[in-house]
């Protein structure tokens, strides 16, 4: 056979594909409609308050409101009363005329129109409070009732509510870098939140006659003026959180004074509501770090219930530097803490439960909040507060600096199955990371309510899967690892794979999406799961996002500043990632369309003979090249019955090997067999293509084909594979880390894997 210098081999390729273009017909134009378009058209041009990389910008600025309150809680009537100092200090460099107030209990003032915008017409089954409140009576009496608005010096001031925003008139403008202080005096009555719903309120236990309190959104608070949009004051729905800023806060809580009481911020009078025994066992638990202390015992709490005090006590709290302030009071409450090693100093674990949360509550919800705090310490900043607290709440599940509520109770026996207990350790996990989303990288809620919950909800699979290692028996016997119900790839896809016409993109406005634990907890986790896992990799991700965690400590990110900053701390382009996952609502779909065997062969195939006749060439002047057949063809066949026999390794080395000594060659390895295997998308995203080949001898290897392979064809695209070894499966996704939707066309052949993939896919999503 004629040889081949393997130099002008290369050159000859690279002027035979020159040559062999064939001029394409004339088309319309068309805009730059490319998946790995950059985001310039969707993001803000960076400015100097936020920069294009992601960081905040020389001239950025916050807003600061500092409170002082007096709070009362009637157990009688369950109300609260309260009066507060709001002192505001305006950072921006804007003029204001005005200052804009949350007032959120107003969600459920009788004149309230958050349950006008809801249609769905009458509801199947409804609890009997719900239906009862609905069509039998006025329903609850609440929202704030707003009895003072007045200045420092006691002179009323001038004031508008609308709806659960009231807008407060300064006597003069409120120049650049000053301060207004005005008071408010309020009162409202407490809602049942298990019957009437609510992110806070009082149970009712009918056995004892005591409620359990859970208190948030208690008093009117400052709206967040910034950058990006002046005030934002968009009303209180009922569904999306709370921006606020961050401030100082002095709070006096008024409670029966047989109750036990913990909130936001440290407890500042602590020896004069403590008993002795209580002291000493907090002093015992500020240095127990294995198993947590009990500070007022079940026995001691249980004898509380009976006794209705008439006498107050009034517990002190002072924060630092928080958006918001929640506490939690009751006579029945049980009350635990552990100290937890973050950094260089000790973290207080501590949990608030009634005895109908026993044995449950005291087995685990403090070493699950102990947990949580190291995990998301290593994954993000060190936790800068000194305690977080867990309390019992039935049907709650929310977050506030350095305080949350969780649901899960066992019944009445003391009994819970496995899904109770593991939903009380998620649910603490989740509201206890809130500490660090949007407790402290205080993003808008309001707005972008991914921003926490996404971000969240994808640390908290991470804790998850940590709790296991830092407690081992939080495990049941029959789970190897922490059954998280969000984050892994397949548990997104019968979400993504749904009816379009109920999904929204991630960047919707909370209020408006579809599905929204989905659309707002399950898809953004499940997005950063994949991209730190599948398409980053763990080392470039972990440190992007901990670059962004440390850029926005303590401010008010955008979800611009998250997206610039992983790429500008990673230096890698994700754009075409973000405007996937975030900016639409595309789905992974990828698969094997087609495999074809190819041969070498010198003489000239069908392809090239036709090339030539096109050009008025004769196949004598074509430069050396080599020749491909595809496996089954006529130029195959033909081959065969010549040689008796195809051997690619021979024939290789026959043309390639006049650059090469004879050592050289012995230990150079010619593939034996050539493949075009072509990939399809028929879903909207574009993902790295992972793919496992099999081999005849029963070997295997998984390729990971990057992402960027589907910039100039969105539909398919063809991979020549060269291999010492005969292929005979090829798997697309398999171990399902893309959410594909439609795993039926993943393998090839079909008939061969189809059975074995699904066998698969069942045991990776459960």
């Amino acid at each position: 056979m004629k040889r081949i210098n393997f130099l002008l081999l290369a050159l000859a390729f690279m002027s035979f594909n020159a040559w062999a273009q064939e001029p394409a017909e004339r088309q319309q134009g068309h805009t730059n409609n490319n998946k790995f378009k950059q985001l310039y058209d969707e993001f803000s041009t960076p400015n100097m308050f936020r920069t294009g990389s992601g960081a905040p910008g020389p001239a950025y600025y916050q807003q600061q409101a500092d409170y002082k309150m007096d709070i009362e809680i009637n157990d009688k009537d369950a109300k609260l009363l309260g009066y507060e100092t709001i002192t505001y200090t305006n950072n921006s460099p804007d003029d204001l005329k005005y200052l804009w107030v949350q007032l959120d209990q107003n969600v459920r003032a009788r004149d309230s129109k958050s349950p006008a915008i809801e249609g769905g017409g009458v509801a199947p089954v409804q609890r009997p409070s719900s239906f009862t409140n609905s069509y039998m009576t006025e329903g609850f009496d609440g929202g704030f009732r707003i009895e003072e608005v007045s200045d420092s010096k006691g002179n009323a001031l001038a004031h508008m509510i609308n709806r659960t925003m009231m807008r407060v008139e300064m006597p003069k403008v409120l120049k650049s870098g000053e301060q207004f202080s005005f008071n408010i005096k309020w009162w409202y009555n407490i809602n049942d939140h298990v019957n009437d719903g609510g992110r806070s309120g009082y149970e009712f236990f009918p056995k004892d006659g005591n409620r359990t309190y859970v208190i948030a959104q208690f008093y009117p608070r400052m709206a967040v003026y910034n950058d990006v949009e002046g005030w934002q004051n968009s009303q209180f729905w009922g569904r999306d959180e709370f921006a606020l800023p961050f401030g100082n806060f002095e709070v006096n809580i008024t409670v029966p004074a047989d109750h036990i009481l913990d909130g936001t911020g440290e407890l500042t009078n602590r020896k004069d509501v403590f008993s002795k025994e209580m002291m000493q066992r907090y002093e015992k638990a500020k240095t127990s770090y294995d198993e947590p202390v009990v500070i007022v015992t079940q026995e001691e709490a249980e004898a509380a219930e009976k006794g209705f005090s008439d006498k107050t006590k009034t517990w002190k709290l002072y924060a630092e530097n928080v958006r918001d302030f929640g506490f939690a009071t009751s006579r029945k409450y049980i009350w635990d803490m552990m100290a937890v090693k973050i950094g260089s100093k000790d973290v207080m674990a501590v949990s608030l439960y009634a005895k109908e949360g026993n044995p449950l509550w005291e087995q685990w919800s403090t070493k699950a909040v102990a947990s949580t705090l190291k995990s998301y310490s290593r994954m993000t900043f060190d936790y800068p507060y000194h305690k977080a607290i867990s309390v019992h709440a039935k049907q709650q599940g929310m977050e506030y600096p350095m305080i949350c509520w969780n649901y899960g109770r066992p019944d009445e026996d003391g009994n819970y199955s496995d899904r109770v207990k593991y939903g009380m350790m998620s649910v603490i996990i989740h509201e206890v990371g809130h500490n660090f989303f949007p407790m402290i990288v205080n993003s808008d809620e309001r707005q972008w309510t991914w921003m926490d919950e996404g971000l969240n909800t994808f640390l908290q699979y991470v804790a998850e899967q940590d709790f296991g290692e830092w407690y081992p028996g939080a495990l049941s016997e029959d789970h190897k690892a922490y059954p998280s119900r969000r984050g892994p790839a397949a548990k997104i896809v019968p979400y993504m794979g749904g009816n379009q016409d109920f999904i929204a993109p991630i960047m919707t406005k909370g209020l408006n999406t579809y599905q929204f634990g989905s659309n707002a907890y399950s898809k953004p986790a499940t997005a950063l799961n994949i991209l730190r896992e599948t398409v980053m990799g763990k080392e470039l991700f972990d440190y992007a996002f901990k670059e962004y965690t440390h850029r926005w400590m303590f401010k008010h990110p955008t979800p611009e500043d998250f997206f610039r900053t992983m790429e500008d701390a990673s230096a890698f382009d994700l754009d075409w990632y973000w405007r996937g996952w975030f900016y639409t609502t595309d789905y992974v779909d990828m698969g094997v369309k087609e495999v074809k065997k190819y041969y070498v062969s010198n003489e000239p195939n069908q392809y090239v003979k036709d090339l030539a006749q096109r050009r008025g060439m004769s196949l004598d002047q074509l430069p050396p090249l080599v020749y491909m057949v595809e496996e089954g063809s006529d130029e195959y066949n033909a081959e065969i019955a010549k040689n008796a026999a195809v051997d690619n390794s021979a024939t290789l080395k026959e043309y390639l090997m006049d650059n090469f000594t004879a050592d050289e060659r012995k230990s150079i390895k010619a593939p034996k067999y050539f493949y075009n295997i072509t990939f399809e998308k028929p879903g909207g995203l574009v993902m790295p293509i992972i793919v496992e080949y099999k081999y005849a001898d029963g070997t295997s290897k998984t390729e990971t084909y990057p992402a960027q392979i589907w910039r100039k064809n969105d539909n398919e695209i063809s991979k020549a594979v060269a291999s010492e070894k005969e292929i005979v499966s090829i798997v697309v996704d398999p171990k399902l880390e893309t959410a594909d939707v439609d795993t039926s066309n993943n393998s090839w052949p079909k008939e061969i894997k189809q059975s074995e993939f699904d066998k698969f896919k069942s045991e990776v999503k459960n």
